[in-house]
C-alpha cells in the first residue's frame, strides 16, 4: 500500500470534507430523476441528505425502489429495511419486489448510479471492497453485480486507512470486487477519476494540497487552471 510519504514526518493529513459534505458532493453528480443504489455504511448518508426536488428513486437490492432517508420514532417499521438491515423510510410511488426482480434490474442495466464504499481503488478503476484475507467475511452482497450493472459507479471512502495507508493505489492488493469498473472516487480529501494510468484530480477539499494525498507523482494528474 502507499503511505502518505509526501508529508513531513509527524504531520497529519488535513481533515478535508466531513462525510455529510462528501455526500453533498455526490448528490450534485446525480442527474435529476435518476435511479440510484447505495451501498451499506457511509453511502447511506446520501439518502438522508437527498433534496426532494431532485426526484431520485433510490433502489435497494433487497427489494425496495423509492427509499427516502431515515424514519422517525413514530414512523419506523421493522419490515422496512435496506440491504444493510437498517430501517428506512419510503417516498411516494415506492415499490416492493422480490430479490430476483431486484437483481434483474441491476444486471439489466436499469440502475443509473451506484455509490459504494471501498477499501482500495486503483488507477485502472478496479475496486476492492468486500474482504480482507484472514478476516471474517459476511459476504459479497450485491456489490459485484452492481459494479458491472450500474451505468455509473461512484466510490465513497475515507482517503486513508486507520493505519495511515492511502486507499488510492497503482494496483489493488486486496481481492477485487470488479476490474475497471469505477468512474469516480470521492474521498474526504477530494474527487478523483481513474484514467487507467493515474488518478486525475477533479476537485480538492478546502485546504488540501496535492502533497497531502499520499499518491506518488507519477500516478497523479493535476488539471491546470
Amino acid at each position: 500500500m502507499v503511505s502518505n510519504e509526501n508529508q513531513p514526518a509527524g504531520a497529519e493529513s488535513p481533515a478535508g470534507w466531513t462525510q455529510q459534505q462528501m455526500a453533498d458532493e455526490i448528490i450534485a453528480m446525480i442527474d435529476h430523476g435518476a435511479s440510484l443504489n447505495l451501498g451499506i455504511g457511509m453511502p447511506t448518508l446520501i439518502a438522508e441528505r437527498m433534496p426532494d426536488d431532485k426526484h431520485i428513486f433510490i433502489h435497494s437490492e433487497n427489494g425496495v425502489h423509492g427509499v427516502s432517508g431515515r424514519p422517525t420514532r413514530e414512523t419506523v417499521s421493522p419490515t422496512l429495511i435496506n440491504a444493510g438491515k437498517e430501517t428506512i423510510s419510503i417516498g411516494a410511488g415506492a415499490s416492493f419486489f422480490d430479490s430476483a426482480t431486484s437483481f434483474g434490474m441491476i444486471r439489466g442495466g436499469h440502475i443509473d448510479f451506484c455509490v459504494l464504499g471501498g477499501m482500495e481503488v486503483d488507477v485502472e478503476g478496479s475496486l476492492a471492497n468486500w474482504m480482507i484475507p484472514g478476516k471474517k467475511v459476511t459476504g459479497m452482497g450485491g456489490a459485484m453485480d452492481l459494479v458491472n450493472g450500474a451505468k455509473r459507479v461512484i466510490v465513497m471512502l475515507a482517503h486513508f486507512s486507520k493505519r495511515g495507508d492511502c486507499k488510492l493505489l497503482p494496483q489493488c492488493q486486496l481481492p477485487l470486487t470488479g476490474k475497471g469498473v469505477v468512474h469516480t472516487v470521492v474521498s474526504n480529501l477530494g474527487i478523483f477519476t481513474p484514467t487507467g494510468n493515474s488518478f486525475r484530480v477533479e476537485k480538492l477539499a478546502a485546504g488540501v494540497q496535492p502533497s497531502d494525498l499520499g499518491i506518488a507523482d507519477e500516478y497523479l494528474e493535476i488539471s491546470q487552471p
